[in-house]
């Protein structure tokens, strides 16, 4: 009798402890949708929380780079400067400037939209 909350505290700290395998349980969803990506959605909103910071109003921002407008940003896109610098190819400067690369998802994105000819969509 003087064992029985003994063996009872053992089980219950036994059955209220065991290790799950969180991927399998909680599924991380690692899809990149790169359909229908659009200047005007995507990829401007990608540059408006990762580069406008620097790379917009005055001229001596971010070396005088903007990339706040479309025209402005169509100049880095065709002479291959804007993927260079995200993909952090060591040809350009690597950005975002003294930050970790942007995600995957996001350079995919990008990259999508300028596959697809960078539209002014």
């Amino acid at each position: 009798m003087k064992l029985l909350p003994g063996i009872i505290f053992l089980v219950l700290c036994f059955s209220g402890c065991y290790y799950d395998k969180a991927n399998l349980v909680y599924p991380v969803s690692t899809a990149c949708d790169t359909t229908n990506t659009t200047y005007s959605v995507t990829v401007s909103n990608i540059l408006s929380t990762n580069c406008y910071s620097c790379h917009s109003g005055s001229a001596n921002a971010g070396g005088g780079i903007k990339l706040d407008s479309y025209a402005n940003l169509k100049i880095y896109v065709t002479n291959g400067q804007l993927l260079s610098s995200i993909n952090q190819t060591g040809a350009v400067p690597s950005m975002p400037l003294n930050s970790g690369k942007l995600s995957s998802c996001d350079i995919n994105k990008i990259t999508a939209w300028i596959n697809g000819g960078s539209v002014n969509n």
